[in-house]
């Protein structure tokens, strides 16, 4: 990374998809960078996360009642899957792994 720049480590999470009768159907890995190794001022500027307001909730809820409109609960695991990162961010080469510029 540049200098004045802090990079962040890295790890792997390994996950399972389940299937309807709960036999597994698919295996995942994912390299994650570690963001809670950051500190404010050095690596980290804001962080910020959308959270819905109680009193929008129950505005958008009466509205549905009045209108007849059938209510469905949902849980959004993949919304900030692909958001834009506006800072750089330099994450810590795996352990085993060498770059090119130090052979």
């Amino acid at each position: 990374p540049p200098k004045g720049f802090k990079p962040v480590g890295c790890k792997w999470v390994y996950k399972h998809k389940l299937g309807v009768d709960v036999e597994v159907i698919a295996f995942k890995a994912i390299l994650m960078a570690k963001g809670y190794n950051q500190w404010p001022g050095v690596n980290l500027e804001e962080t910020y996360s959308f959270v819905a307001i109680a009193k929008s909730i129950r505005i958008l809820l009466t509205i549905a009642s009045w209108s007849d409109y059938e209510i469905w609960k949902m849980d959004m695991k993949t919304v900030f899957l692909n958001g834009f990162v506006e800072e750089e961010i330099y994450m810590d080469q795996l352990e085993g792994f060498t770059s090119i510029r130090e052979e």
